[in-house]
Order: structure tokens, then sequence, then C-alpha cells
């Protein structure tokens, strides 16, 4: 099967005027094409796009370049309120798991359920210390402790995914006890948010597009939440929410600078595109 014909920008620029799409200064998108790959820019194209690949009338090239930029914007705020909550889940679940086990209590598989695979676990450890060998931290442990690491050290070479599929082969009761003190919720409902945790941080660890996105996992909410969840950007916001750990910061720290870049780009994005709900503000804030 072949590929795709390679396209330069002048020739890409002009595939798009074919495809009614509005460009009225042709320097700045050959200057954001020199920077953008067509190829990444064109995932932007898709709720603006007809059956046939042709832009509905209207759309320019200036909007969809906005969107662009509202969409990094957007992932590095929230980037920064992840960082907030994986680093306290790390400290709490640790903290729970080695005052309960001990230290090292996270490589003996009579503290896992049944569900847990031990020497992928094992396996997964052992790249983490690997992949890291170079860091002092690592050094220090191999030469004074001689490759015992506790778990309140090895948890930070956890990914994200990583620590969700911790979570996840605890110990029922464990997990119970985890989810009850840090956010009272069941740990169904931990491991669901975990889980879209995992996947809106690889979005924006990869710097993939957020806008219009249809995510995998949709989190199971408490019984007293009004809002149904989607699919789409807002109900991974709103599981952020519930995994942030401090309240005022959320509000001052996350929902006022969005409010205030939704505003900034408010000509160009569609809060349907990413299925923000009437009165979403007293949804997102605490």
């Amino acid at each position: 099967m072949n590929t795709k014909d390679f396209k330069n920008i002048e020739e890409q620029l002009s595939e798009l005027k074919k495809k009614g799409l509005i460009i009225s200064d042709e320097d700045i998108a050959k200057s954001f094409l020199k920077q953008v790959s067509y190829y990444r820019f064109s995932g932007y194209f898709i709720p603006f796009q007809q059956s046939d690949k042709t832009f509905f009338p209207g759309i320019s090239f200036e909007q969809l370049q906005n969107i662009y930029e509202f969409d990094c914007e957007l992932r590095n705020l929230i980037t920064g309120a992840i960082d907030t909550v994986e680093t306290y889940l790390k400290t709490q679940i640790a903290y729970y798991h080695a005052e309960k086990y001990g230290p090292e209590g996270y490589m003996d598989a009579n503290n896992f359920n049944k569900n847990h695979d031990d020497s992928n676990f094992k396996k997964r450890v052992n790249a983490c210390i690997k992949e890291n060998a170079r860091s002092l931290v690592v050094k220090h442990h191999q030469l004074k402790y001689q490759g015992h690491f506790p778990l309140w050290v090895m948890v930070d070479y956890f990914s994200m995914g990583m620590l969700s599929y911790f979570y996840k082969d605890l110990l029922n009761h464990d997990k119970a006890d985890i989810a009850q003190n840090l956010y009272g919720t069941t740990y169904q409902s931990m491991e669901s948010w975990l889980r879209c945790l995992t996947d809106l941080r690889n979005k924006c660890a990869h710097y993939s597009r957020l806008y219009y996105w249809i995510f995998p996992a949709l989190p199971k909410l408490p019984q007293n939440s009004k809002y149904v969840p989607t699919r789409r950007l807002f109900t991974q916001l709103y599981t952020l929410k519930l995994l942030y750990p401090d309240h005022d910061r959320w509000n001052n720290d996350f929902v006022k600078p969005l409010i205030k870049l939704l505003k900034k780009y408010k000509p160009y994005i569609s809060n349907k595109h990413l299925d923000f709900p009437y009165r979403w503000k007293s949804i997102l804030k605490y």
C-alpha cells in the first residue's frame, strides 16, 4: 500500500483553499505551518469539516490557529493541576502502604489482591530503577542500601499509569481505606478517577489534542452528583477537581485561569466542542 505524497507548505495551503478554508494572510499561515506540522494541525479541522472534508462556510485559518494555541495553553494549565494531584497521590498512597506493610512491603505479593501480576510488577519496578540509574537518589540506594528502595522513594519514579496500576492491585480493604480517607468515596470510584487521570495526563504529556477529543474512560461519580459525565474534556476536568487536594488552590490556581483562558479565546472556540455544560463554573468550583 502506498503512502500519501509529500506536499510542501505552498501545496498544503493550496489544498486547504480548495477545501474552502479562508486564508487571509498567507505569510502568517506559512510561518505557522513551519512550526506546527500540517498533520498535527489537521486534527483541529474535524469539527469544522463536512463529510467530504471540505470546510463549512466561513471557517478561517486564523480561527483554527487560535484554537490550536488555546489547546496549548489549556494543556499547560491542566498539566500543572495534574502535577499537584500526582504528587499528593504518590505521597498518600506510599505513606499508607509503608506504614502498614513496611518500607518494602510493595515487593511482597501477599500485600496485593489475587489479580496482581507480581512478576510483571517487579519487572516494572526494575525498569524504573534502570531508567533512572544515573540519578543521585538511585545511585545512593544502590551503594548504601544494596539496591533496596523503600516505597516512598520508588513511588517518585512511578508514572501515573504505574501508580493507577499499583492502587488497582491493592487489597480491597486497603483501597477502600485510602479512597475513604482521601476523598470520602468508594475504591471503585477512585479506580475510575485514576484511570481518567492517566488518560488525561498522557494526552498532555504527549502534547496531544484536547479540543473536540473523545476520551476512552468515564469516571464513576458520587451518587449525590447531579452532573452527568460524557467522554469530552469537561468530564476529565471535573474528575481532576474531585482528585485535587486543596479546594482553595483549585479555585484560584485552576478555575480562575481557566475562566480567563476561555474569555481570551471566546471568539474562536465553542464550549460545545469541549462539552462544557450550562453553568459549568458552578459545577467546577468548590
